[in-house]
C-alpha cells in the first residue's frame, strides 16, 4: 500500500507565523491554490480512499483533492493537529518573550516539551502513528490512499516509519501542500518520497521561507 502523506495548504496564520495547533484556521488564497494544485497533480493516480485531520485547513484540503476521485472524506481524529496549549494563537516573538525558556528547549531539544495545557511530541506520534497502523490494517497491499495532516503530526509520521526518534524533529521539512510517500508491506514501512512540491513550482504559489 501507498500512503501519500500530505501537509494542508496554507492559511494566514502560516503566512503570519502564529502557532495553530487546535485553532480551526481555513486556508487563504495561496492555500486553497496549493490543495488545487496538488489535486490536479494526484488527479490521474487511482486513490482508494481519502483520510484527513477533522481541522478545516486539513479536511478542506483533503476535500479538493477527493474531488476528482468521487470519494468522500474520512476524519480521523489521530491526525489533528498538535494541542498548543497555551501557545496557541501567539506569534512566535510573543512565544518567544513568554516563554523564552521553553521556547528555547523548543528549538534545541522539541521532544522534551509539552506546551502548557497541551501535548507533547510524544503524546501526538503515538496517536498518530496508531491511527496510521488501523488504515494500514483495514486496506490492503496494491492500493494507494491520501492522508492530510499538519506540519507536526506529518513529521513524526515520518520519523517513526524511518525509525528516528521525535528529537529528530528538525531534521525534516513539511512545507505547505507538499507531497510524501510511504510504502507499506510486510517488510514494514519505506519511504519513497519526502516533502516533494515540484506540482508547486512554476505558478503563482510562493516557495517556503521557514519551517512553520
Amino acid at each position: 500500500m501507498n500512503i501519500i502523506l500530505i501537509r494542508h495548504g496554507q492559511t494566514r496564520w502560516n503566512k503570519e507565523e502564529v502557532f495553530r495547533g487546535r485553532a480551526d484556521i481555513p486556508l487563504d488564497k495561496t492555500g486553497l491554490a496549493q490543495a488545487e494544485a496538488t489535486a490536479r497533480a494526484l488527479a490521474r493516480v487511482e486513490i482508494a480512499a481519502v483520510y484527513s485531520s477533522p481541522l478545516a485547513r486539513a479536511h478542506e484540503t483533503a476535500r479538493i483533492i477527493a474531488g476528482p476521485h468521487g470519494l468522500d472524506v474520512q476524519l480521523v481524529d489521530g491526525f489533528t493537529d498538535i494541542d498548543c496549549g497555551a501557545w496557541e494563537g501567539l506569534p512566535v516573538q510573543e512565544a518567544r518573550s513568554r516563554y523564552p525558556r521553553m521556547f528555547e528547549a523548543w528549538q534545541k531539544a522539541p521532544h522534551t516539551v509539552t506546551f502548557p495545557g497541551g501535548e507533547s511530541l510524544d503524546i501526538v506520534s503515538a496517536r498518530a502513528w496508531t491511527a496510521l497502523e488501523q488504515i494500514a490494517a483495514d486496506r490492503t497491499n496494491d492500493e494507494a490512499v491520501v492522508v492530510v495532516s499538519h506540519r507536526v503530526v506529518n513529521k513524526l509520521i515520518l520519523l517513526k516509519a524511518l525509525g528516528l526518534a521525535s528529537s529528530a524533529f528538525w531534521k525534516i521539512r513539511q512545507d505547505t501542500c507538499c507531497l510524501n510517500i510511504i510504502e507499506h508491506g510486510p517488510g514494514g514501512y519505506v519511504l519513497r518520497l519526502l516533502n516533494d512540491r515540484c506540482h508547486l513550482v512554476g505558478g503563482p504559489i510562493p516557495g517556503p521561507t521557514l519551517d512553520f
